[in-house]
């Protein structure tokens, strides 16, 4: 009976803890079904995130599809800008080209200087007594005949001179002259009383500085008063036999219609156009050119139907082109006037010329 209370109890607690354990087991898979509703939570909510994700993606698309064209806009504004000051730019260069145009007919550099020569060789056989057309016996009176030149001619020049030079023979005689004298004198010339005062000037300056004598240098004939590098290079040239070009107004016209040149300046004109000839060339080409400038290739009514050198001219056709009527626009000695100088050189008389007449005759 013991044996049987004993299993009983035994039957019992082994009833008991089965039956305590139970729930332990049962919460197994309500903690399965808990852990599988939080999946599920989390899953349904991680589609929510992409969804999210997806729906906040286009948002960043439109944001940069519309930031793109302010991007695309600035550099569209940077070159609508350079153009313009590429073009200002441009605009203040074009003007420089001016400064050094190209030869007629795109001539090169060589092709002008062959025809800058071309055209002295036939000037000198058209004047081959081409001579300076003031009359002068000495460098002292072609240096004051020179300045008296400026602003008439060398005619006026020439008829004016011998009176001067009968009183002043020498500077000392006219750095000492009266100057109502001397101005009474050169009044025929024009701009008398300025005149005046430069050769009365320069004779002072040659008896103090240069013992009475005309230097022979260019840097000191300059500093003599109203000598300038135009002055000197007729000295020069024709008195000493030092080679120089005159650059005066008939010189400066007729290079530049030859396009030997287009500057200005005539310190500059007489660069450009040395550069084209040997310097032995300078004196005759200066005396070729003023003189046909005088006589054919008038400043306002060229001849240009009488010019022997029409061939090589690019301005051809600015004046008369008609040989008959271009033929009475010649001057001096080619239209059978007389020259200018009343006392040419020999040469000048054996080629047909005329000595000019002296003041108050005709």
């Amino acid at each position: 009976m013991k044996k049987t209370a004993a299993s009983k109890k035994s039957a019992a607690a082994d009833r008991a803890s089965t039956t305590e354990e139970a729930p332990a087991t049962e919460e197994a898979p309500a903690a399965r079904k808990s852990a599988a509703a939080k999946k599920a939570a989390t899953a349904e909510k991680s589609p929510a995130k992409k969804a999210a994700t997806v729906k906040k993606a286009p948002a960043k698309k439109a944001s940069a599809k519309k930031a793109a064209p302010l991007k695309r806009q600035a550099p569209a504004k940077k070159p609508a800008v350079v153009p313009k000051k590429a073009a200002a730019a441009v605009k203040g260069v074009a003007p420089a080209k001016t400064v050094a145009p190209k030869p007629p007919r795109g001539e090169s550099r060589t092709a002008l200087v062959r025809r800058a020569r071309r055209i002295n060789r036939e000037l000198a056989e058209v004047y081959p007594y081409a001579h300076p057309e003031l009359d002068f016996e000495n460098p002292f009176q072609l240096v004051v005949a020179t300045v008296l030149s400026a602003q008439t001619t060398d005619l006026r020049v020439n008829q004016t001179t011998p009176a001067l030079f009968a009183k002043y023979p020498t500077p000392e005689d006219l750095a000492a002259a009266v100057p109502e004298e001397v101005e009474e004198i050169l009044r025929p010339t024009g701009f008398f009383r300025a005149k005046t005062k430069s050769v009365i000037g320069l004779s002072k300056a040659l008896t103090e500085d240069f013992g009475g004598e005309v230097p022979g240098r260019l840097e000191d004939l300059v500093k003599l008063p109203g000598v300038g590098r135009k002055t000197a290079f007729v000295v020069l040239g024709n008195a000493f036999g030092r080679p120089g070009i005159t650059v005066d107004t008939h010189f400066q016209r007729l290079v530049r219609r030859w396009r030997w040149t287009e500057e200005t300046d005539p310190d500059k004109i007489e660069a450009a156009v040395g550069a084209l000839f040997p310097k032995s060339d300078w004196t005759d080409l200066s005396h070729h050119v003023i003189w046909h400038g005088r006589r054919i290739c008038h400043a306002r009514k060229p001849a240009c139907g009488a010019c022997p050198i029409a061939p090589l001219c690019p301005a051809y056709g600015e004046g008369e082109t008609d040989p008959e009527k271009a033929n009475k626009l010649l001057k001096y000695e080619k239209g059978g006037f007389p020259g200018q100088r009343l006392k040419p050189p020999q040469a000048y008389l054996d080629a047909g010329g005329k000595p000019a007449p002296p003041l108050g005759a005709g």
